[in-house]
């Protein structure tokens, strides 16, 4: 079994993610520095050229993506549940 290290996504709530108002409905997204740092390290997988701690920086990134995800689909799901 491979166990991959991973920065917790929770890392990134103070200064990576915001709400973001998309037809009168506020979605998580992430700020314009997480989106580019995700793109650059994802760039540099695709070369082969990621650290381990670059690795466990994106795997943390990813996974809040996934969980943003989630939340977003069961935000549009729900509308009742918007952030005033």
């Amino acid at each position: 079994m491979i166990t991959q290290m991973m920065v917790q996504p929770s890392f990134w709530v103070d200064s990576g993610i915001k709400l973001s108002k998309v037809r009168d409905i506020y979605l998580f997204k992430f700020t314009e520095e997480l989106q580019s740092r995700l793109e650059e390290l994802s760039e540099k997988k695709k070369a082969g050229l990621l650290t381990s701690e670059e690795d466990a920086e994106l795997a943390g990134i990813l996974e809040l993506d996934r969980i943003f995800t989630l939340l977003n689909a069961k935000i549009l799901v729900f509308p009742v549940m918007q952030v005033e």
